[in-house]
């Protein structure tokens, strides 16, 4: 091996070095009077203030990876082009705190080397520190931004939510909601309807942020108006609930919407899906049947219609209306929760009320596992009639 090829693979290790904050190599392959002709802006100079400088970065970021493009050597001197890319989430830089930016930077560094050792350095790279530290303050104020729009959103999506729960005499409803930290569409209401029926519904509208908020309260809005106004039944409602929506949301939207009536006294309970996750009848002897009914989400396409069933719920029997971010949750190894998973817990593991709400909440995290990061949110409400009407 020629004494070229020996120095740049000398500098390889390098500038691996410097990536993993490798502070033994660094000391190794630096003369005793190297000379940085390159000083960043708080680096000080000679050897112990080069090593200091690069003992610091893990503590402002992550993921720090050098590619070497290209190297040329002559003589005791080697040429490298590069690129380091970093991520900027751990520590303030150039005065700005943590933004989880992707920092990438290519540089022409230039390293003199006598007797195995690294004397000198010279570097250019692309992307002056006053242009990075700007575009740093930039990120911060879009992130900044972007915070302040989740926080109107949570507040625009919890006031939509029913603050209490209609008392029902033979009756138990027991709601519960998880947001996730990225704000998303779901939705659950009752409507008090005529001759002392109640109205549910429990939805999901796409996307995230202040815009699925917002779709979210309108469509809750048409569902109270139409439902309770016209009398209509559960299918008739969705029907011109969608024409309302479909001519006020984004074309890019639209909702998930399972709507139904239940008669208090009777335990007659007729039903209509606008393409919403199918809710669970858990019976008293520990089976579990799905509450099926066709219908196209609101917000697709005018003039649909949507298939009206119904059911008959005895004393010790629930329904349990839910959100996809219960059943696509994932855990590390990509798997999803899934109905399957779900149908299988409610006909082995069935408490009612809040222990159901509570049972399904300790198997999501067992299925999960530790540092699970919430996708979407997650909306439970069991219905279940616990005594006969007088």
């Amino acid at each position: 091996m020629s004494i070229e090829d020996e120095n740049k693979a000398l500098v390889r290790r390098f500038v691996e070095a410097q990536a993993n904050a490798d502070l033994d190599t660094l000391d190794e392959l630096l003369a005793l009077d190297f000379v940085d002709h390159s000083l960043q802006a708080d680096q000080e100079p000679g050897r112990e203030g080069f090593i200091r400088s690069v003992a610091a970065e893990p503590a402002i970021f992550s993921n720090v990876r050098a590619n070497i493009e290209d190297q040329a050597a002559e003589g005791n001197k080697v040429i490298t082009r590069l690129t380091l890319s970093r991520i900027h989430d751990r520590g303030e830089f150039l005065g700005v705190a943590p933004t989880g930016m992707e920092i990438k930077t290519s540089a022409i560094v230039i390293h003199r080397i006598v007797g195995g050792k690294i004397v000198e350095e010279w570097s250019e790279s692309t992307g002056a520190l006053e242009a990075t530290r700007q575009r740093l303050e930039q990120e911060m104020i879009e992130r900044e931004r972007a915070e302040q729009e989740l926080q109107v959103a949570r507040r625009i999506q919890q006031a939509s939510l029913p603050q209490e729960v209609p008392p029902l005499e033979g009756w138990q409803i027991n709601p519960y909601f998880r947001p996730a930290r990225e704000v998303g569409g779901d939705f659950y209401e009752f409507f008090e309807l005529p001759n002392g029926q109640l109205g549910f519904a429990v939805g999901d509208a796409t996307g995230k942020g202040v815009p699925a908020a917002l779709v979210m309260t309108a469509t809750c809005a048409f569902l109270g108006g139409v439902a309770t106004a016209s009398g209509s039944s559960p299918g008739e409602v969705l029907a011109q609930v969608n024409e309302a929506v479909l001519a006020r949301i984004p074309p890019n939207m639209f909702v998930t919407c399972f709507y139904g009536v239940l008669d208090p006294s009777s335990g007659h309970f007729s039903y209509a899906n606008a393409g919403h996750n199918l809710p669970c009848c858990c019976h008293v002897e520990g089976a579990s049947t799905e509450l099926k009914a066709r219908g196209m989400p609101l917000g697709l396409m005018e003039g649909m219609s949507y298939e009206e069933n119904e059911t008959i719920l005895t004393v010790g029997e629930s329904v349990l209306f839910y959100t996809d971010g219960l059943t696509e949750a994932h855990n590390s190894q990509g798997e999803m929760f899934g109905t399957p998973r779900l149908r299988n817990l409610l006909g082995e593991r069935f408490e009612s009320g809040r222990a159901l709400s509570a049972t399904l909440m300790e198997e999501l995290g067992r299925f999960t596992g530790e540092g699970w990061e919430q996708e979407d949110d997650i909306t439970l409400v069991t219905l279940r009639r616990s005594a006969a009407s007088r």
